[in-house]
C-alpha cells in the first residue's frame, strides 16, 4: 500500500509537473487560438483535429525546460572544510606515540599544510587550483591517517614476530612522500603567482607609448 501511494504521488508530482511546463502553457496558447478560429468558423467540421494540431505544435516549438545546475560549495567552503579536518588530523596524531624522526616529518608535514590553509591571499591562490586543492585533501583525510595507523598496527606485529623491514622505515618513507607531494604543490603555487607578475609586467610594458 506504501508504494502505491508513493506512486500514486510521482504520477501526480509527474502529472502537475507538465501542466506547469513551457510545453503545455505554449502548447494551451495555440489550442486557444484553434478554439478562436473555430468560433470564427475557419475551422469546421473538422475544429478538434485543428485544435489539438495547434496545441501540439506549440507544445513542440516550446522552449525546452531549463534544469537548475548543481549547487557545489565554492572554492572557501572548500578550503573551510578542509582546514577542519587538518585541526581533527592534528588533534589524531597528537595521541598517537611516533618515532622522533617521524614525529619532526609529521610535524613539518602539517605546518605544509596549516600555512597553505591558513585564511588569506596563499589560500585564495590555493582556491583557483581545484587539483591542488584535491591533493591536499587526499592526503589530510586519507594518507596522513593512513601513515600513523597502519605504523601502528604494523608496529604491535612487529614486536610480537620481531624482524624484517622497521616499520619505522616504512612510516619515515611516507611521510617523505608526503613532503615532497607537498612541496611540489607549493613550488606549482609560486608559480602561478610569478606567472601572473609576468603577465602584468608584459601588460605594463605593452601600455608604453611608442
Amino acid at each position: 500500500m506504501a508504494t502505491s501511494r508513493a506512486q500514486g504521488r510521482g504520477a501526480g508530482a509527474v502529472v502537475l509537473a507538465y501542466l506547469e511546463s513551457r510545453k503545455n502553457l505554449a502548447g494551451s496558447v495555440c489550442g486557444l487560438a484553434g478554439l478562436g478560429l473555430t468560433l470564427a468558423g475557419v475551422a469546421g467540421a473538422y475544429w478538434p483535429v485543428v485544435v489539438a494540431g495547434l496545441y501540439g505544435a506549440g507544445a513542440l516549438i516550446a522552449p525546452p525546460e531549463r534544469v537548475d545546475t548543481p549547487d557545489f560549495p565554492d572554492p572557501a567552503e572548500q578550503l573551510g572544510v578542509v582546514r577542519e579536518d587538518l585541526g581533527r588530523l592534528r588533534d589524531y596524531v597528537a595521541e598517537v606515540e611516533l618515532p622522533p624522526a617521524a614525529e619532526g616529518k609529521l610535524g613539518e608535514l602539517l605546518d605544509l599544510y596549516g600555512a597553505l590553509l591558513d585564511p588569506g591571499w596563499v589560500a585564495d591562490v590555493l582556491a583557483t587550483d581545484p587539483e591542488a586543492v584535491h591533493t591536499l585533501s587526499r592526503a589530510i583525510r586519507l594518507d596522513v591517517p593512513e601513515c600513523v595507523d597502519t605504523y601502528n598496527r604494523t608496529r604491535w606485529w612487529t614486536r610480537l614476530t620481531p624482524g624484517g623491514e622497521s616499520p619505522e622505515r616504512h612510516l619515515e618513507r611516507q611521510l617523505s612522500l608526503l613532503l615532497e607531494e607537498a612541496e611540489r604543490v607549493t613550488a606549482d603555487l609560486r608559480e602561478t603567482e610569478a606567472r601572473r607578475q609576468q603577465t602584468h609586467t608584459t601588460y605594463l610594458e605593452g601600455r608604453r607609448e611608442p
